[in-house]
């Protein structure tokens, strides 16, 4: 039998990794503190309109789409700059312009809330060079949505959707080493490594399960704009060998619904509750009726799982649910219960800290950070202590039922089977990537029009320098 890929130590680097990178795919409220963190560039940068192909992925042109091109003449300056802490709308408007603020202000707020402006943001303002009235404003609302205010006596404001230069590409790998080293050995950032652990999360359990020889294949956008990398898009389809046993992944929308992961049967890949809290780690204590405490030493029942990681990695939800508990609980410390359905509880001690905008009655959504590993209450070192609590009596973890969400529906498995086969045909290779366009499989869908919440957004990107530019 072979021996599991990572070493304590090695767990322990990744761990700490994760939590630089992970950049809170899922949350949605921001931490109480940040780290600074920042998309890695791709050392393989491939220019807009060239095509790459070897043995580890290939990447095409997709789509070409054209960002709106900020107005620019002898009459106009254009002043470009970063959102910095204590800066607001009304704030950087009067620095940069100083008249008609206040309308802009006004039409801003109709569509997204003041308190939502987040620090390393970038902005754009134009104004009448002749007589300085505000005529644009431009703000990066996230990775997807920009608010744009413009107009000179009456400004109207909208968010709209940024667009993007397309890239499909295919990325394959062997794990000789661990998941980072396996993306990292095919040019890849470990956003990656991140998207399809948490793709595969209620699948595989990345912290005992992972082997050598495991393998995986991967299809997804990359997106540019004006001639930069700006991330990974969507995970189209996904394929990964653990332990000899091949796990799928397609991306399918069922009618209305928000796109979800299927395997070839058209199951769910989401479940009840994911298969462990922290994505890389290692288990120190497993659930058991008879442990000797390592601070009371005294045999006591350890109804929980300890998953040892550095202070301040990221804790997520476990599933969907309600909080109704965020306080300090005796021997451990600061600790979080959720609800779930059907009487099930699950609960995390021994945290430093709390994500910024968790509060009693807040719903959370699966894979949502909620929390920072710590070592509060009675903890040796900084750890997670991780229950499952079902109608009052605790329940191991490993062995809780956990179903699968909503199959694809009757009505549409057909539908699904033809994107299936055709997201596979992408994968393997045997269609070619230059046919595929950003809506001929799965259209992408957001609002873009809605109010944002004043928690919106996750990390906060690097901390960036104050410039702004100002040109006539």
């Amino acid at each position: 039998m072979r021996r599991p890929l990572i070493s304590p130590p090695l767990l322990f680097f990744l761990a700490g990794l994760f939590f630089f990178v992970s950049a809170g795919q899922n949350s949605a409220f921001e931490t109480s503190w940040e780290p600074a963190v920042r998309e890695v560039q791709l050392s393989d940068f491939v220019p807009p309109t060239t095509v790459k192909q070897d043995n580890a992925k290939q990447t095409v042109l997709a789509v070409k789409s054209v960002n709106k091109p900020t107005p620019q003449s002898g009459n106009e300056a254009i002043v470009k700059g970063v959102v910095e802490k204590g800066d607001t709308v009304g704030k950087i408007l009067e620095e940069t312009a100083g008249k008609n603020v206040y309308p802009y202000i006004s039409a801003a707020r109709q569509v997204f809330p003041p308190l939502a402006f987040r620090e390393g943001r970038s902005y754009v303002v134009v104004t009448d060079a002749a007589t300085g009235l505000v005529k644009r404003f431009e703000y990066e609302i996230d990775m997807r949505r920009r608010l744009v205010v413009e107009g000179l006596e009456n400004p109207v404001a909208r968010v709209e959707a940024i667009e993007y230069v397309t890239l499909l590409s295919v990325v394959e790998a062997v794990i000789n080493d661990n998941l980072f080293q396996a993306v990292a050995d095919v040019g890849e950032s470990p956003q990656l490594a991140l998207q399809i652990a948490e793709l595969f999360g209620a699948e595989i359990n990345f912290i005992r399960d992972l082997q050598e020889g495991d393998s995986f294949a991967v299809l997804l956008e990359k997106r540019w704009r004006e001639g930069e990398y700006r991330g990974y898009g969507r995970i189209l389809a996904a394929t990964f060998i653990n332990q000899g046993k091949l796990f799928e992944a397609f991306l399918f929308r069922d009618g209305n619904n928000r796109a979800q992961y299927y395997n070839h049967k058209g199951e769910n890949l989401r479940k009840t509750l994911l298969q462990a809290p922290l994505a890389f780690t290692r288990i120190t204590s497993r659930f058991t009726m008879h442990r000797r405490h390592p601070i009371l030493g005294v045999n006591r029942p350890h109804e929980g799982v300890d998953y040892a990681a550095p202070t301040g990695t990221p804790v997520k939800a476990v599933g969907d649910g309600t909080v109704v508990q965020k306080a300090w609980s005796g021997g451990y410390g600061n600790q979080i219960i959720i609800k779930h359905m059907a009487g099930l509880e699950s609960m995390y001690g021994h945290l430093s800290g709390y994500a910024r905008g968790l509060q009693t009655g807040l719903h959370v959504r699966q894979g949502q950070v909620i929390g920072f590993v710590g070592s509060t209450g009675l903890a040796t070192g900084p750890h997670l202590d991780f229950r499952l609590r079902q109608g009052g009596r605790f329940i191991n973890p490993v062995k809780a039922v956990n179903p699968r969400g909503e199959p694809v529906s009757a009505a549409r498995k057909g539908e699904f089977e033809k994107t299936a086969a055709e997201e596979l045909a992408l994968l393997n290779g045997a269609k070619p990537l230059a046919g595929y366009t950003i809506e001929s499989l799965v259209p992408e869908r957001f609002e873009v029009h809605r109010k944002a919440t004043s928690d919106e957004g996750s990390y906060k990107s690097e901390r960036k320098t104050k410039r702004r530019h100002k040109t006539n």
